[in-house]
């Protein structure tokens, strides 16, 4: 595929400004427009060579058939799941992400919430905000000596174990693609995962939610794992499936859980939301202003040095338009 003219561009969520003075500086029209419904963005999407997007925007198969000349979908950040990559593949429009931009946001606040399940700090917090001082109630855990599973081992899965090992924990992991002696580079052991799931006290995922991931802690897996393990997601929610949390919260199978996605975002899960040993966030992990800031600026970059004729980076479907 020749590099495309992109004349117009239609950003439907808030990103950085940066984002829009990059584009224009390269002589692109740039027209933003929040918070539409799915009919003010089919009547919005006509006219736009592309459109760029967090997560808040829908790029459904109705959206993509009621564009006319859109090129590109750009996507601020990591995940894609909020566009329809099939319809968009059919019309010959390359879906584009920035992997990288949210890999320190997201690394960072997986740690955090790691540190705050063994040392039970929001509870803490709440506790006092209402008046009361439970030292006692309140027992943590040393991470020193602890086994973190981390299942996916790219760019967020690594910088999580590094920051890990340095509070002492062992980091063990897999990944389909990343093989072992990858792994021991930054000092995971790499094993299957049917191996890793009795050996962990900590379990946290960095995988996208395809079929292959979807409820891969469910039930039958949490049957393998040690009694009081303690689970962590900052990837995608429906990667842990929600009811079996909640019974292993509820038989003592799991000690904890810090969840930053869910299945259905907002989330109506109440009783895992309120349960005492969940830590309840809403999709905060690339929710950093540095973040935000490289994921703007990047996808902007990356679509006018495609324009430009400088290559094509980040355009997941790639291999299905044979780019």
């Amino acid at each position: 595929m020749s590099p495309p003219s992109i004349k117009k561009i239609l950003i439907s969520d808030s990103v950085a400004p940066e984002c829009k003075e990059v584009l224009e500086k390269a002589g692109i029209v740039v027209e933003m427009k929040t918070d539409m419904t799915k009919d003010e963005l089919c009547e919005k999407i006509k006219g736009a060579d592309g459109l760029i997007v967090r997560s808040a925007t829908k790029v459904t198969a109705d959206v993509i058939e009621a564009s006319d000349c859109l090129k590109i979908v750009g996507r601020a950040g990591t995940g894609v799941d909020n566009v329809d990559i099939p319809s968009a593949t059919k019309k010959n429009i390359v879906v584009m992400n920035t992997p990288g931009g949210n890999t320190l946001s997201a690394a960072e606040h997986t740690c955090f919430l790691i540190g705050s399940l063994a040392r039970q700090i929001p509870q803490a917090h709440m506790s006092m905000r209402e008046g009361r001082w439970d030292r006692k109630k309140f027992m943590g855990n040393e991470l020193y000596g602890k086994t973190l599973g981390i299942i996916g081992l790219g760019r967020i899965g690594k910088e999580v174990a590094l920051r890990m090992q340095a509070f002492g924990m062992t980091t063990i992991g897999y990944d389909p693609i990343i093989d072992g002696k990858t792994a021991s580079e930054f000092n995971v052991e790499w094993m299957e995962l049917e191996q890793l799931w009795p050996k962990c006290d900590y379990i946290t995922v960095h995988v996208p939610l395809i079929p292959q991931t979807q409820n891969m802690l469910c039930d039958e897996t949490f049957a393998k794992c040690k009694d009081g393990m303690r689970v962590v997601n900052v990837a995608r929610g429906g990667i842990y499936e929600e009811a079996a949390i909640l019974r292993a919260l509820e038989s003592g199978k799991c000690g904890g859980a810090a969840l930053d996605v869910w299945e259905k975002e907002p989330t109506t899960n109440t009783a895992l939301v309120q349960h005492p040993n969940v830590i309840a966030v809403p999709h905060l992990g690339a929710n950093t202003r540095e973040g935000q800031r490289r994921c703007a600026i990047e996808i902007a970059e990356q679509i006018v040095d495609w324009v430009n004729g400088k290559g094509l980076v980040g355009a997941v479907n790639a291999r299905d338009l044979k780019l």
